[in-house]
């Protein structure tokens, strides 16, 4: 599903600032997995995620998504298949537009062979009322309504059906609900499982907490220094505790986990 081999990445390179972000990176994704990325600040984990959705060129390696070779292709391209969540609530959406003017958008973004400038009809519409009615926050009664009026927490569980309107190909979850508030934040949580699952998303998601990261999806990344420290699975995962990765992060890296985030989650 998705192959990513030896990717590197350096900001000013030449010059006294020049910082390596990605150092020969390599990972291989199966269609349906779900994985959580854990990381120090700078660890490389948003550099990673603007690589694959194409933010930026790598300087070598190459970006394989469904048997395509994107290391190449431009970020617009690339957002038709892939789908993304940030942490702020405020990206991701048009404050101005209304809930279905933006799911429309999204919509015709992302469906294939149409244009932005394509008709949504009223069946549209209605799979539109549908689709936020599964939300379970009353936004089907919204529709007509400026995004910029809702909560963050709302705009995010919008966010998160608008990047999956379409099925994409890859879900990129940078920290998606790190700005809500804990009960927000866990039902957020919980429509993302909902909506990756039912759909059989390939998920990629960074999270600072780390009880979180090995109760979500099937397999969990430690990220350090540019690179992949630790890839666990399967029956290995399970039996893991926080003060296992911990450990394992340490044995990776020679030293330990200085996020505070982190480390107080």
């Amino acid at each position: 599903m998705l192959d990513i081999k030896e990717i590197s990445k350096t900001f000013n390179p030449g010059t006294p600032d020049a910082k390596q972000a990605l150092n020969k990176l390599s990972l291989h994704l199966d269609d349906g997995d779900f994985v959580t990325i854990i990381g120090s600040n700078g660890a490389g984990k948003s550099t990673l995620f603007n690589a694959i959705a194409g933010s930026f060129y790598v300087d070598e390696g190459s970006v394989i998504l469904g048997g395509q070779d994107i290391t190449f292709l431009e970020e617009h391209k690339r957002s038709r298949i892939i789908g993304r969540m940030f942490q702020d609530p405020l990206k991701g959406t048009a404050p101005s537009m209304t809930i279905e003017e933006n799911l429309a958008l999204a919509y015709l973004r992302s469906a294939e062979g149409t244009s932005p400038f394509s008709h949504i009809s009223g069946r549209d519409k209605q799979i539109f009322r549908e689709k936020l009615s599964m939300l379970g926050m009353g936004l089907e009664d919204r529709m007509k309504h400026q995004v910029g009026l809702l909560s963050g927490g709302q705009r995010q569980a919008l966010t998160l059906l608008m990047a999956t309107m379409v099925t994409p190909k890859l879900l990129l979850l940078d920290e998606h609900t790190a700005a809500l508030d804990p009960a927000t934040a866990d039902k957020v949580i919980e429509l993302t499982r909902d909506i990756v699952g039912r759909n059989h998303i390939t998920c990629l998601m960074i999270t600072h907490n780390m009880k979180q990261a090995l109760e979500i999806g099937n397999r969990t990344f430690l990220m350090a220094d540019g690179n992949i420290v630790y890839d666990v699975k399967g029956e290995e995962r399970k039996g893991l505790t926080v003060e296992d990765l911990l450990e394992r992060f340490k044995a990776g890296t020679g030293k330990a986990m200085d996020n505070d985030r982190i480390l107080l989650s």
